[in-house]
């Protein structure tokens, strides 16, 4: 069953630094772009950064400098490693397989001030 799996929230101070991985199937991640969501209590999903299956990326303009969006084709993983994490980096982060239209579970990071 091809799907994505999720892993590495949780709950950090502001300043701290969090590693999202989301392992996918191989017949989705070889050739799909893959990108990281987010959504927090009562706003709309929106993308935070993504990723095309040449390595090319981009990011919301608020997480720029900050986060960075990587794959690793041996191991079918996309990750997200987020550094000085703020208070309103606080949601659930979705993983999306662009072109086959597949979501994650979610998975919450939630940052204290």
């Amino acid at each position: 069953q091809v799907q994505l799996v999720e892993s590495g929230g949780g709950l950090v101070q502001a300043g701290g630094s969090l590693r999202l991985s989301c392992a996918a199937s191989g017949s989705i991640f070889s050739s799909d772009a893959m990108g990281w969501y987010r959504q927090a209590p009562g706003k709309q999903r929106e993308l935070v950064a993504r990723i095309t299956s040449r390595g090319r990326t981009n990011y919301a303009d608020s997480v720029k400098g900050r986060f960075t969006i990587s794959r690793d084709s041996a191991k079918n993983t996309v990750y997200l490693q987020m550094n000085s994490l703020k208070p309103e980096d606080t949601a659930v982060y979705y993983c999306n397989a662009e072109t086959a239209g597949l979501w994650g579970q979610g998975t919450q990071v939630t940052v204290s001030s």
